[in-house]
């Protein structure tokens, strides 16, 4: 394959991670060069919790700048295992309405926490039967979900998304691939699991971390593996979303979210980052 000089992909953020106001949310994004947005929530409403009315709201203040929705971020499988199948399954209902509203094609989702001192592989089962209801769903609207790595779930490190993956094998469960979730679960993000991972990443997390305490820094400045893992997703053809989620709150001491200055912190850095590599963001 004939790899191109340079080649650009689709820069996205989570625009919660601004300000609750999804009108500022839009504006930053936009001055950083942003043409979508991630929606997780809006008005300090979660995504899944917006009525129409609301969402029908976002809708139009998107259109009005035309700016474009790359995914639902969810928090479907941010929960514990026991809770019955049904509860994430109505949940994703409403996130793929918010996805068909807001002309999303993309829903972030999760593969579920359990218990302390509950052993990992006791609740791959349970897993399992909950993550195929979730793509059945998915299946049926028409919407792909991005499992994000995330720590204390079950899909954590590389082998067990990969396990997920293939065991619940749809063509509506792809990977999202989070450098700095890695990291804190002690994994070498390009190292151990790029290549098991490549064929099922279909969506790009920006964040970075370090293995010395966990801390989240912007990219290319921890652990994460960021720049290798963007060229490589160059010479391999990704042609895609690169999503902004700072989650620089430690270094700027904002609470729960980044805020405008360190949302731009971190674009800035990634910008460094794709320049090196030979890819652009727009």
């Amino acid at each position: 394959m004939t790899v191109p000089s340079h080649v650009e992909w689709e820069l996205s953020g989570f625009g919660d991670e601004i300000d609750d106001d999804p009108a500022i949310q839009i504006a930053v994004l936009q001055a950083l060069g942003a043409n979508h947005i991630e929606v997780r929530s809006a008005w300090g409403t979660n995504i899944v919790d917006l009525d129409a009315d609301q969402l029908a709201r976002l809708k139009s203040l998107l259109d009005g700048v035309g700016m474009k929705v790359s995914a639902i971020a969810s928090p479907i499988g941010k929960v514990d295992v026991s809770l019955p199948v049904e509860h994430e399954v109505e949940r994703l209902r409403r996130a793929a309405n918010a996805a068909h509203v807001l002309n999303a094609r993309f829903i972030r989702i999760f593969s579920f926490y359990y218990g302390e001192g509950v052993a990992v592989d006791s609740i791959r089962d349970d897993v399992m039967e909950r993550m195929r209801a979730l793509a059945s769903v998915a299946e049926e609207e028409g919407v792909i979900l991005l499992h994000e790595n995330e720590k204390d779930i079950f899909g954590d490190v590389p082998d067990r998304v990969l396990d997920i993956i293939e065991t619940v094998n749809s063509p509506a469960l792809k990977v999202a691939w989070d450098p700095a979730n890695f990291v804190q679960v002690g994994v070498k993000p390009f190292d151990e699991g790029y290549a098991k991972l490549r064929p099922h990443l279909e969506y790009l997390q920006v964040k970075d971390a370090l293995f010395s305490d966990g801390s989240v820094v912007p990219a290319g400045e921890g652990d994460g593996d960021v720049l290798r893992t963007v060229e490589a997703l160059k010479e391999d053809g990704y042609v895609g979303f690169a999503s902004l989620e700072p989650h620089l709150t430690g270094a700027f001491g904002l609470g729960g979210f980044s805020g405008p200055k360190a949302f731009g912190v971190a674009a800035r850095a990634f910008a460094k980052v794709v320049k090196e590599a030979g890819v652009s963001t727009k």
